[in-house]
């Protein structure tokens, strides 16, 4: 194997890692056991040809420097040599979903999470497109291992860390009963009622002032308040509340972004901000601001290519 597919291992194996399970407890690095990336991914790839090893690493090439049209095709060749692989099945997944093709990206990664139930990545990815459809994990029993106990606690978790706490409840109401299960579920009904308490305050004072002044205004003013005084979490409930109600206001989308990103949450952030971008109308100084919190969000995330192009796209004096 050349040294140069030997660095390339080295820098992207870690996307070949299988880990048995996330919800248990967080993914971290045991200090006693360093992991060797690089013999992961050659573990990986062993017994595969080199066609395949080929068009793996310039799809991850190509997905890495976000052409994904390519990054697919060489992962099609890939499926076409071997098409028992999650990993593949895995990386189709989410480069469909990349370029919107959320249909197709939806059946390779159901087609990982068969083959590979345990595997928290695969699930969480899923998630993420299901979502994106707006399609609810609860009515694709048919489709899904829930059977299997790992992929249940494992989804449960998920839909727990994005706060989708009515979800996760009934994910876990299908798993095999157990410590872990009990105490997730006393996790997420204490996120509730905390959730609740949260959004009690700006409810009651727009009930109040809707007889007397246009809501949207009043959801718009009570928001730019919680930007000015840094409350994120109250910010993230309110935008969620006004757009259950006004799903078409850009400016709500923005303010949850911007909550998400301040809490943490980028890959959720660039999700609602290109949203709200889908919504936008001849306002400039709005733009400005969602392509600035795209920026911060991609930086976030260590892409400092795609950070870069939604700063180029700022306006100046606006």
């Amino acid at each position: 194997m050349s040294r140069e597919i030997s660095i390339l291992m080295c820098f992207l194996g870690f996307l070949l890692i299988p880990l048995p399970t996330y919800a248990q407890e967080d993914p971290t690095v045991d200090p006693d056991s360093e992991l060797d990336v690089e013999n992961s991914a050659e573990v990986f790839l062993e017994g595969y040809s080199d066609d395949f090893q080929e068009n793996f690493f310039e799809g991850l090439k190509q997905k890495g420097i976000e052409n994904f049209d390519k990054a697919i095709n060489s992962f099609l060749k890939c499926k076409q040599l071997d098409a028992s692989s999650p990993v593949i099945d895995h990386e189709l997944a989410k480069a469909y979903f990349e370029t919107r093709q959320y249909p197709l990206a939806e059946e390779y990664a159901l087609t990982a999470v068969t083959t590979e139930p345990e595997n928290f990545w695969y699930a969480d990815t899923l998630t993420d497109i299901l979502q994106k459809q707006g399609k609810p994990i609860e009515t694709m029993t048919a489709e899904l291992p829930f059977d299997e106990p790992t992929f249940s606690e494992n989804l449960a978790s998920i839909y727990f860390k994005k706060g989708n706490y009515e979800t996760a409840l009934a994910v876990l109401k299908k798993a095999k009963q157990n410590t872990f299960t009990a105490d997730l579920t006393t996790k997420i009904n204490d996120s509730i009622e905390k959730s609740q308490t949260l959004s009690t305050t700006p409810t009651i004072a727009l009930e109040n002032a809707a007889s007397e002044t246009d809501p949207l205004e009043e959801y718009k003013s009570k928001m730019e308040d919680l930007i000015e005084a840094d409350s994120f979490p109250l910010l993230q409930q309110l935008s969620e509340e006004a757009l259950e109600s006004y799903p078409a206001q850009p400016y709500f989308y923005f303010a949850q972004g911007y909550a998400l990103n301040k809490t943490g949450k980028h890959q959720e952030a660039i999700d609602v901000l290109e949203a709200a971008l889908d919504y936008l109308i001849d306002d400039t100084s709005l733009e400005n601001k969602i392509y600035q919190e795209l920026a911060d969000a991609y930086t976030a995330l260590n892409n400092a290519v795609k950070a870069n192009t939604y700063l180029r796209k700022i306006k100046p004096g606006f």
